[in-house]
């Protein structure tokens, strides 16, 4: 067998027994998370629309989805430890499902609360998919290949984004009303009752056929047998404040729960906000919001491709650069970028805010491998301090909206906003610094 063979078999292969059936199951869990992720991001707009709202309101869809992360993360560790991976995939996908089901009767009332609530209880299951799925896969193999193979199991991620990102644009950014804020703000209630009911139908439809998949999913998984597995022969479950206490003492891991809130923060404020960004680009060339909108939306797509196809390039640089440093360097590259999208704008800002994605394609699996790396038996815990990390979700992209929704006159407010993943993305690369000098040491 020659070497390369042996070391793809490594990379799912631990004591002897192949992972390779359980981790492809897992890494499909990877790409459903990451639909609900990036069909979500669009609807800041989309809400903001339908209900009159100001963008600071619609970015309470953000304060609800990455709220339920955070108050799922760590009760979702504490179940694994209870019980077992397959388990903690199995009521993830359950609570993923009845998220997304319940838009059918948030649209019968008619109110954006009942939606905040439905988004809430999707990505309570998230947290349990991504507290679970990620560990997991880090334990399937050669603890030295072991950030390797996260970072290939995140890029199926971005392939499922790619699939949300497209449905909102042809399934639901299209299929709206393509009346503009301006003519909403002038109908009389009853006409604008009736157009909410209208774009509500649109919208619910994908989630409500999405939670039919996941039903029939988690049917499915029920039959796969998913082993368990241990990272050591001894190893046992710690108990959970001793486990804290190690954590917090650990300063790789500490400073890795501060880089994964301003990176997920970054990315979701690059992601939502590229939308508001294009829509004002390309208004000002004569476009209706609309098909601004929808052209925005084109350029996010692009953005995810960029992001899918480097998480394969980073694979194979992680061969040849220690990961500290290649997330110095792309985060670096990142802060630049984002200074054209803030000073230049226009298409060329647009352009800078693709290639940022394309820096962001190796940060989260990278700051997680760092970050858990030499945890030991403290692994499930660790998971849920940073998925609660992925709050930043929530907290810096309603940061963002309010700088957007506000009168500022050095330049366009909605291009003054990108300064918030500016200073999110010199946090990333200072934790990129310091790993790297510590793995010098």
């Amino acid at each position: 067998m020659s070497d390369n063979n042996k070391k793809s078999r490594l990379l799912v292969t631990r004591e002897g027994v192949s992972y390779v059936l359980p981790f492809i199951v897992v890494t499909c869990c990877f790409a459903l998370w990451g639909f609900a992720n990036d069909i979500t991001n669009p609807m800041v707009k989309a809400f903001s629309k339908i209900f009159r709202m100001s963008v600071t309101d619609g970015a309470l869809v953000q304060v609800a989805f990455y709220g339920g992360y955070f108050c799922m993360a760590l009760p979702a560790a504490l179940f694994i430890r209870r019980h077992s991976f397959k388990s903690g995939i199995v009521l993830g996908l359950a609570l993923y499902a009845l998220g997304v089901l319940l838009f059918i009767p948030a649209r019968a009332m008619g109110s954006f609360a009942p939606f905040l609530i439905a988004y809430f209880i999707l990505t309570c299951g998230l947290s349990f998919l991504e507290t679970t799925a990620n560990p997991y896969i880090l334990l399937m193999g050669d603890p030295e290949t072991a950030t390797r193979r996260l970072n290939f199991a995140q890029s199926f991620n971005p392939i499922g984004s790619l699939a949300g990102m497209f449905v909102a644009m042809n399934f639901i950014q299209a299929r709206l009303s393509p009346l503009d804020t301006s003519q909403r703000a002038t109908l009389g209630d009853a006409q604008f009752e009736t157009l909410k009911q209208s774009d509500l139908a649109v919208l619910v439809q994908p989630y409500a056929l999405l939670g039919v998949v996941l039903i029939l999913l988690l049917v499915v998984l029920l039959f796969v047998r998913i082993p368990a597995v241990r990272q050591a022969s001894d190893r046992g479950h710690a108990p959970l404040l001793p486990s804290v206490k190690r954590l917090w003492a650990n300063v790789s891991y500490r400073n890795g729960v501060v880089a994964q809130f301003f990176y997920v923060g970054a990315q979701i404020t690059c992601w939502t906000f590229i939308i508001q960004y294009g829509t004002r680009v390309f208004m000002a060339e004569g476009m209706s919001e609309q098909a601004a909108e929808v052209l925005s939306q084109r350029y996010n797509i692009v953005a995810m491709v960029v992001f899918c196809l480097m998480r394969f390039v980073n694979i194979g640089l992680m061969k040849y650069f220690k990961p500290g440093r290649l997330l110095a360097v792309f985060a670096a590259l990142a802060m630049v970028l984002l200074c054209g999208v803030i000073v230049v704008g226009g298409r060329v800002g647009m352009c800078c805010l693709v290639g940022v994605s394309a820096c962001m394609s190796l940060m989260f699996p990278t700051i997680y491998g760092i970050a858990l790396g030499g945890v030991g038996k403290d692994a499930e815990v660790g998971s849920a301090g940073l998925i609660m990390a992925i709050l930043g979700g929530s907290v810096l992209p309603a940061v963002q909206a309010m700088i957007i929704d506000s009168d500022v006159q050095l330049l366009p407010a909605v291009n003054l906003s990108f300064v918030v993943p500016l200073v999110c993305f010199a946090v990333v690369m200072f934790y990129g610094l310091r790993q790297q000098v510590r793995s010098e040491e």
